[in-house]
């Protein structure tokens, strides 16, 4: 039976991440995220609700974490569901889901742009993303949109 894991979420950094490497010497960071939710209950009224989810990050990713965004940073990440389970010195068993964060998206306003997306003492990347497409040129624009001239039309 096949199955799929895979989890995409919008929120705030509920902390500033911390970066600290494994023996390997590969970098991760975990992150607080806080996700709202805003419905109507059964009296109509508007209600907020905020999810807290732990993230983890790593490699890259987590530095890139770790030297743009702080806490109230808006961030999209896509990841995969991970449960966590330990026992505690008294023999309780104990579990937490958590996500492992594969792609992150800053979200927000740069550095100098006037406040929002947190952070805003560090300079933001020239690349901030790894869904991120480089604009067509100007002037393909142009003539992409531009019409032909109507003598040139075939009917």
């Amino acid at each position: 039976m096949a199955s799929y894991n895979r989890v995409v979420l919008m929120g705030n950094l509920t902390r500033d991440p911390e970066l600290r490497y494994i023996p390997s010497g590969t970098a991760v960071t975990d992150v607080g995220l806080a996700v709202n939710d805003r419905r109507k209950n059964a009296q109509g009224e508007w209600v907020e609700e905020a999810t807290f989810i732990d993230v983890t990050l790593w490699g890259r990713t987590a530095e890139v974490a770790s030297e743009y965004l702080g806490k109230g940073s808006q961030v999209l990440i896509e990841g995969r569901l991970k449960l966590d389970t330990w026992e505690t010195p008294e023999g309780q068993k104990r579990s937490k889901l958590k996500v492992v964060g594969e792609r992150m998206q800053m979200l927000g306003q740069r550095s100098g742009g006037g406040g929002g997306g947190g952070g805003g003492e560090r300079p933001a990347p020239q690349q901030n993303s790894q869904y991120s497409q480089p604009a067509p040129p100007q002037e393909d624009l142009g003539e992409a949109q531009s019409a032909p001239p109507e003598d040139d039309i075939p009917f």
